[in-house]
């Protein structure tokens, strides 16, 4: 389900991925190898992705590293992560930074609700169902703030603006259950 790409290596090292890891930003890297390049340089802030510059907040290990902490270096590997999502993944970012991870959080929310082998929170479940549901009657409804009728397609924006907000929304949700798998448990 959560894997790199099989034809690709890490863009760190150059190798065969080792205990891989997802950022935010979608690209895969080898555990060690961000965590190094994390350590390279400033602790107290998230670290930017080599390839795309975007600022690090979130680090989601694959599902073969889960699998696999028996290894010393896996699991060292791991609790390094944990620590590094502990201390950016649960920071307040900027509605650009949120639109920019939009993508990628609901990417994994799709996969994770189709894979019958990954269950989500029946809480969590239930909220983006709500949300999709609600904002799907509010765009069908004949009902609108700005109604399309008298000012054509620009009142079109109201539905859009909604269904933006219904997505920012599943995502801060499911943002939130990778955080606490991945970093946010305090173990």
């Amino acid at each position: 389900m959560n894997q790199p790409p099989e034809n690709e290596v890490c863009s760190i090292c150059h190798g065969h991925f080792s205990a891989p890891c997802q950022a935010n930003c979608s690209h895969w890297f080898c555990g060690n190898c961000i965590m190094l390049v994390w350590r390279h340089g400033s602790t107290l802030r998230p670290c930017k992705c080599p390839l795309c510059r975007r600022p690090i907040s979130l680090l989601v290990p694959s599902e073969e590293t889960l699998r696999g902490p028996s290894d010393t270096a896996v699991s060292e590997v791991l609790r390094d992560v944990e620590t590094y999502n502990r201390v950016f993944g649960g920071q307040s970012s900027g509605l650009v930074q949120r639109m920019r991870d939009l993508p990628f959080l609901l990417r994994r929310l799709l996969r994770e609700m189709l894979d019958p082998r990954r269950t989500l929170p029946l809480v969590i479940r239930a909220r983006v169902y709500i949300a999709l549901i609600l904002s799907a009657i509010y765009i069908i409804s004949p009902i609108d703030i700005i109604p399309e009728g008298f000012l054509g397609i620009i009142g079109l924006l109201d539905d859009l603006l909604i269904a933006l907000i219904c997505f920012l929304h599943v995502a801060a949700l499911y943002r939130s259950v990778l955080y606490f798998r991945h970093g946010g448990s305090g173990s």
